[in-house]
């Protein structure tokens, strides 16, 4: 018994001078790894429309049913995505999420997009629960936010070319 413990002690002895491993957070911030999957973003493209169609592939492909769209249709006078639809409401219950990705890989535009910040707590259910101006970024510093009023049947059904702000 008495080796035991003298061995514990060597084991603790031999610890004592090493460099720690531990960070004092929140001072010190270690970076993320580069697949990390952290807290929800909605793009845009560079003139400031939202990249999101509201076309619900990311709910559909959630498999803890925590993200809720309902779509409307882009007019002239309030245009908000480039194509015949926007997510009029977007909605992520971060309480349900398990940061799979499934929703990134499901959107077709690249409108979602799970980032790497970590720091996600919540004092209510409801704080929790990411609406779409939680979730979408500012607009390009040369651009004009949504909506936007633009010229009769200058967007169409189809998507005119838009390059990716990344």
């Amino acid at each position: 018994m008495f080796i035991e413990i003298i061995k514990g002690m060597a084991t603790t002895f031999k610890h004592v001078f090493e460099e720690p491993i531990t960070i004092q957070y929140p001072e010190e911030r270690r970076p993320t790894r580069e697949r990390y999957k952290g807290r929800h973003e909605l793009k845009r493209y560079d003139n400031g429309l939202e990249k999101c169609i509201g076309c619900a592939l990311c709910a559909a492909a959630c498999p803890a049913d925590a993200i809720f769209v309902e779509a409307a249709e882009n007019t002239d006078d309030e245009r908000y995505s480039p194509g015949e639809r926007y997510a009029r409401v977007y909605e992520i219950n971060m309480l349900r999420c398990i940061f799979c990705g499934y929703c990134e890989d499901a959107c077709p535009t690249e409108a979602i997009v799970l980032e790497s910040n970590y720091e996600l707590s919540y004092t209510t259910r409801e704080s929790a629960i990411f609406t779409k101006d939680r979730l979408i970024v500012p607009a390009p510093p040369n651009a004009q936010a949504t909506p936007q009023k633009v010229e009769p049947g200058k967007f169409n059904r189809s998507i005119p070319d838009m390059k990716d702000p990344a």
